[in-house]
């Protein structure tokens, strides 16, 4: 790389994130091209304008000899063989990925031989729609990209996943592994779960019920309307750590309906859930500066300062 000129990026999997990344990606100046294994997604993004074709071992070559980016966007059932044909054909390349669990998809990676260059990465953004035709390049504006921070990960990769999380616009939140994967068991699978629930209740009433449903059930229900070989892919991975969260929900509900039969009463429920929303909306990340990729330490102080709220804007 010379001058101002951005290293290249490939994307691997060009749904809607993958997708999304891409695009993001060219519009921040990068070189980027992809690859998605469906020819009717491989033509709607060329038909796009973007450079991405089916040939895997001609998509990671190009990647090998411009020293690319790697970032994975499939979907977890698809990882192994992906991982297979980096390792095959550009196993000296910085690797990423954009999936919603971290700890399994480490773990892959190492079977396959490639953690040495790699850096696990998940943007916090999303719809309920899939496919290359869902995808925008302001996605990621003003979202939460984690990007992991577990020993061994190496500056130089590191850096540029975070310089690419950055110029697709979001905010980088630096995090080890497994206590991501606990954070979104609450926070994105376990709202998966719920809003499947919470249709299937609303349906269960008929259509009196559907017709009377209003602004708390669509929003509640929101996240439903997503595939659910998606919702899957997403959930399922991360199963250890959805059913402690799962066991701790059940354990709210059912306590809200004792006190419901023998009290006539939510007030524990509704008062501790609008104190914690209120944690929510009170939130402010606040900008960590003066940790240096590399620095001595430096990773065991970028997981303490992501753990308490701190977030990258920038790099030094």
């Amino acid at each position: 790389m010379t001058g101002d000129r951005k290293p290249a990026v490939c994307v691997l999997g060009t749904g809607l994130i993958g997708g999304s990344v891409l695009r993001a990606a060219v519009a921040a100046g990068y070189e980027a091209w992809g690859f998605n294994r469906s020819e009717p997604g491989v033509r709607a993004a060329r038909a796009d304008g973007f450079d991405v074709s089916a040939d895997i071992g001609a998509v990671l070559g190009r990647a090998a000899d411009r020293d690319a980016l790697i970032v994975i966007g499939v979907p977890q059932p698809a990882l192994d063989t992906v991982l297979s044909d980096v390792r095959s054909f550009a196993p000296a390349c910085p690797l990423t990925d954009v999936t919603s669990v971290k700890k399994p998809v480490l773990d892959a990676v190492h079977r396959h031989e490639l953690g040495a260059h790699f850096v696990g990465g998940h943007p916090m953004a999303g719809t309920s729609e899939s496919g290359w035709a869902a995808s925008t390049p302001d996605l990621f504006k003003g979202a939460a990209w984690a990007i992991s921070v577990d020993p061994g990960v190496h500056a130089d990769p590191w850096t540029r996943v975070a310089r690419l999380a950055l110029d697709c616009g979001a905010v980088v939140v630096p995090v080890l592994s497994a206590e991501h994967d606990s954070a979104v068991a609450r926070i994105s699978h376990l709202p998966h779960v719920l809003a499947e629930a919470l249709a299937i209740q609303g349906a269960g009433g008929g259509a009196l019920a559907l017709g009377l449903a209003a602004g708390s059930f669509r929003d509640g229900t929101r996240v439903a309307a997503t595939a659910p070989a998606l919702v899957r892919a997403i959930c399922e991975p991360n199963a250890d750590a959805l059913l402690e969260v799962l066991d701790d929900t059940l354990r709210v509900l059912t306590a809200a309906r004792d006190s419901l039969r023998d009290t006539d009463s939510l007030a524990q429920l509704t008062e501790a859930g609008h104190d914690a929303r209120n944690d929510y909306d009170t939130f402010r990340r606040w900008a960590i500066e003066g940790i240096r990729p590399g620095d001595h330490d430096w990773l065991a102080k970028l997981a303490e300062a992501g753990r308490r709220g701190g977030v990258i804007e920038a790099l030094e």
